[in-house]
């Protein structure tokens, strides 16, 4: 497994997309079908300050069996603490694309989980044409409000009944990463990963920030200008308050606890 370093108490994997590939092809063919399955999640910003308010949801990240980082800030965090290796970020939906292009040559099996109504069917529809022989075993697009004992057990049976080796999570950030550490003890699939707006960019529902300013660590204020009544906090605030966190703890002014 990856190495790790930790930014403010939250966990940060060592790892660049390839490698996070390899390692998460190594446990599929190690247990497919078996489970129980490892999570990863996309760590970013917003991710780790709103660990820093809530220690369960803190505890569920760093409990992850990847925890990539998924915001330029924190690639760049990490540099300057000492992992040069990380030079890119892990974008949700270029892992998504990277395993789709992989899952043509290694019959990996899909399940779509998430989005709203109508998105995983409608996404299962969009990569079955773009990437041709891809095997999506199943989809549910669950409603926002919480499922019944019932209806989550039925929801884990599918999954299970599917066959799925990878089941990609489509819930957004804190709701997937909770959903993904609670049920991957239920789940026989290897693997799943919480992929966040992954499944509204490739059905065309939101658009994405041009390249550059992903790449330049800007994608945030493009989102901001699309939706400001929704991201006006999480990037006018946490922003500022993470980057005054992160100097307390460099200065070692004050510790930031991982518990």
């Amino acid at each position: 497994m990856s190495e790790n370093l930790y930014v403010l108490g939250t966990k940060v994997s060592i790892i660049q997309i390839p490698g996070l590939i390899a390692e998460m092809e190594r446990y599929i063919a190690a247990a497919r079908g078996r489970g129980p399955g490892r999570y990863a999640v996309l760590t970013n910003v917003n991710c780790v300050m709103s660990a820093r308010r809530n220690p369960a949801y803190r505890r569920v990240l760093n409990h992850a069996d990847w925890a990539v980082a998924d915001g330029m800030s924190l690639v760049w965090v990490a540099r300057w603490l000492g992992a040069k290796v990380m030079r890119r970020r892990c974008y949700g939906p270029e892992i998504f694309a990277a395993f789709c292009e992989r899952a043509q040559q290694r019959g990996w099996k899909f399940y779509l989980y998430g989005g709203g109504e109508g998105v995983a069917e409608n996404l299962a529809q969009v990569l079955c044409e773009k990437y041709p022989g891809i095997q999506i075993v199943g989809w549910d697009s669950p409603p926002f409000r919480p499922l019944t004992p019932e209806e989550d057990a039925a929801a884990c049976e599918r999954i299970n009944a599917s066959g799925a080796d990878i089941v990609w999570v489509g819930l957004g950030s804190p709701k997937q990463d909770l959903w993904m550490a609670d049920h991957a003890p239920k789940l026989r699939a290897p693997v799943l990963v919480g992929v966040g707006a992954a499944f509204d960019f490739f059905t065309g529902r939101v658009t994405q920030a041009p390249r550059w300013m992903r790449e330049n660590g800007l994608e945030w204020l493009f989102r901001l200008f699309a939706d400001p009544r929704r991201l006006w906090f999480r990037y006018l605030v946490y922003n500022p308050w993470f980057a005054l966190c992160l100097l307390l703890e460099v200065t070692r002014l004050k510790r930031f606890s991982r518990d």
